[in-house]
Parts: C-alpha cells; structure tokens; sequence
C-alpha cells in the first residue's frame, strides 16, 4: 500500500464537506419549519478578510470564508473512512 499525499487527503476531506454542506442545504430546504430544520441549517463560519492591497494602478481584495453545517461534518466523516479504502 503506497501513502497517500497530504494533497490527496486534503481534497478527499474538501469533497466530502462539500457534498455534505451542499447536501444538508438541499434537505434544509425541503423540510418544514421546526427543530430538525433548524438544526440542519445551523452552520459554523470561519473568515478573513477582505484584506485589501491598494498599488497606485491596481487594487487587490482577498478574502476567505468556509461555511460548514452538520450534514458538512458529517460528509467530512464518511470522506475519512472511505479515504482508509481508496488505494
């Protein structure tokens, strides 16, 4: 069994938050006003920025932000057990 780059590990665990925070804001959606619902949507945010760079021709804004829900964590998860089976 070869080792897997970090690269590789980092874009499988990105996959998985991304399919699971894109999947739990569908099931949001769908569902009725209540608790369930309310906890699906509840999300963590992190972000930095906009830090801005002002040259005399050229103004640069950079920013970032990640948003992550339950169903995200969750993908995040399944992401790292099926990461133990990919070769």
């Amino acid at each position: 069994m070869r080792k897997k780059s970090i690269w590789f590990i980092l874009l499988i665990i990105f996959l998985g938050a991304l399919i699971g925070s894109a999947l739990g804001e569908i099931i949001a959606y769908l569902l009725p006003d209540g608790v369930v619902k309310q906890a699906l949507i509840k999300a963590a945010v992190a972000s930095i920025g906009p830090g801005t760079i002002d040259i005399i021709i050229l103004t640069l804004t950079l920013g970032f932000s990640i948003k992550v829900n339950i169903i995200g964590v969750i993908g995040i998860l399944i992401a790292a057990y099926l990461l133990r089976w990919m070769e």
